[in-house]
């Protein structure tokens, strides 16, 4: 045994003297062979489906009568360093390579190291002479083979010294935006004799709106702009399971949609708030100045079969319950490489109401239900505010998996409204809906939406996405109800030209008030997400809008333009 051990010092010694002299070489040539050595080490190790082999009888395809029976037996049983094919064969008739030997040999000579360690019976004389003639005939390669391990242990080693957090990863997005408008797309003001939204005058909203004057003019004096918008996120897992959202957000990107400015009274005493966009508001719109604020702090964590999400600021119903749209290109959840605007992102459903709250997802099979309940002014502890006595937005939804390629959800969103839009995010400014919709929500309004969505992979590469919603608004101190409707119709083309590319067409109608003789509005969008590279993508589209403010304004169809660079890290 000692003689044994001896003569495996001297074997490994050899063998360390052999990968060093091959690492430490110094010129081009022996650094560009071991590389390619590497390469092909690595070729091997990815791409050949090996299994363990305990007993020569387990190789379907090798029999007692082949010449070689008694080698392999002697290798399984002596030393168990024979590999076969996951499907039981050995396929001894295949051609072998350099590369493949190398690995074979490297792991007999690690099953003699253990054996000799623990004290079994170790390779004879005859064995090891073997053994030490295939060294030297293999020395390159079982070099290139060390140093692919101490190659990996380094990159590790590195790897742990430097990282950011053992808990928290860091996630970035940059947007960069081009933009113009053409035709009616200025920012107005809206002058009412008195208050349109009384109980005289509500019953009546045409009436209402007969006396609204115009302050400013509808002249296109818009220009060509460029703004930005930048997300950080911290991503912080405490158990392996869960996960703390922080995310930072800085952006100057203001929205070119029309009537931007919203509502106000002809003295400016009703102290009417502003409402926002709706029509045309793209998913990267964010106008703070270029100030860092947090915009989103949330917590997920798994509850038996539910997940949970626990939102502190900034949640969304979209965050815990599937939209459905996920899969067809058109959304993306963040807004920096799906769609350009929110209408064509997912149904406006979803951005009724958002805030602070509590969200639980269960799927159950094919099917997945979905509970929540988000509050606008959680924070604000003042009368008639606060969680509980505030604007909220709560949600019930069944989406159905139907097969492979088809998902469908149908959704009911009941919500109070008293001081901004109905679609908003839970912000105040619309994202989606027209002004006469959203002004609905100013003066206390109860709102029972109702929602069917899904979407279709036609194929792995086109998918349809399309969604109906009706919402039955109410507003305090009258007796009338208004009815809200909103639908849409996207296809998305995946992989076009190249992969990760996306080019999608979508059109619909956002949420418009169905009273009199209001016309129903129309949004197009096109556009073609170019993925340059993993982290960069450039998106072009351009946005039509007919009838924005539903015909009140007499206005002109408005074109919004956008080149959209995105960069993720």
């Amino acid at each position: 045994m000692k003689t044994s051990l001896s003569l495996w010092k001297s074997l490994s010694i050899a063998s360390a003297a052999v990968g060093v002299s091959v690492t430490t070489a110094g010129t081009a040539q022996a650094q560009a062979n071991n590389s390619e050595l590497l390469n092909q080490v690595n070729t091997y190790s990815q791409g050949s489906d090996i299994a363990q082999v305990n007993s020569v009888f387990q190789l379907s395809d090798v029999s007692p009568s082949d010449w070689a029976f008694d080698a392999l037996r002697n290798l399984v049983e002596n030393y168990n360093c024979i590999v076969g094919y996951p499907d039981g064969t050995f396929r001894g008739n295949r051609p072998l390579s350099r590369y493949e030997f190398a690995a074979g040999l490297n792991a007999c000579l690690q099953q003699i190291e253990r054996m000799i360690q623990n004290g079994s019976d170790g390779p004879t004389q005859e064995d090891l002479a073997a053994l030490r003639r295939l060294i030297n005939e293999f020395e390159a390669e079982l070099a290139t083979l060390g140093a692919r391990v101490d190659d990996l242990e380094g990159r590790v080693e590195f790897l742990e010294d430097n990282q950011f957090s053992t808990t928290t990863k860091l996630k970035g997005e940059v947007v960069f935006a081009i933009g113009d408008s053409f035709g009616d797309t200025n920012a107005l003001d809206f002058e009412f004799e008195g208050n349109p939204l009384t109980n005289d005058s509500v019953g009546n909203l045409g009436e209402a709106l007969s006396n609204l004057n115009i302050v400013g003019n509808d002249d296109d004096d818009t220009q060509t702009t460029f703004t930005d918008r930048v997300r950080l996120t911290l991503e912080t897992s405490f158990t392996g399971r869960d996960t703390l959202i922080t995310r930072l957000t800085a952006g100057n990107s203001a929205s070119l949609s029309p009537t931007s400015l919203g509502l106000v009274d002809p003295d400016g005493e009703s102290g009417l708030p502003d409402i926002g966009a709706g029509p045309g508001f793209q998913t990267f719109n964010l106008d703070n100045g270029n100030d860092v604020v947090i915009d989103w702090l949330a917590y997920y964590f798994p509850l038996r079969r539910a997940n949970v999400y626990l939102a502190a600021f900034g949640g969304l119903h979209s965050d815990y319950t599937s939209t459905t749209f996920g899969a067809t290109g058109l959304e993306d959840f963040t807004g920096g490489s799906g769609s350009l605007t929110q209408l064509a992102a997912s149904s406006p459903i979803y951005t009724i109401g958002g805030g602070s709250g509590l969200g639980f997802n269960m799927p159950l099979g094919p099917v997945d239900i979905s509970l929540g309940y988000l509050a606008d002014e959680a924070a604000d502890s003042t009368e008639s505010n606060g969680l509980f006595n505030g604007e909220y937005g709560a949600l019930a939804q069944i989406a159905f998996n139907l097969g492979d390629r088809a998902e469908l959800g149908v959704t009911y969103v009941n919500s109070y409204h008293d001081s901004g839009a109905i679609y908003d995010f839970g912000g105040g400014s619309a994202v989606n809906g027209t002004a006469w919709a959203n002004a609905l929500g100013l003066f206390g309004t109860e709102a029972n939406s109702y929602g069917v969505q899904g979407k279709f992979d036609i194929t792995d590469r086109i998918s349809l996405a399309a969604y109906g919603m009706y919402t039955d608004a109410k507003v305090a101190g009258t007796d009338s109800d208004f009815d809200i409707w909103s639908y849409g119709l996207g296809v998305a083309f995946n992989d076009l030209g190249k992969e990760g590319n996306v080019l999608g067409l979508f059109a619909g109608a956002p949420p418009y008030l169905a009273e009199g003789d209001l016309k129903t509005p129309l949004q197009v969008e096109g556009f073609y997400k170019y993925q340059l590279t993993d982290g960069i993508s450039i998106t072009p589209g351009v946005i039509w809008l007919k009838d924005a403010a539903q015909g009140v304004l007499g206005e002109e169809d408005a074109i919004i333009g956008t080149l959209r660079t995105t960069f993720t890290f």
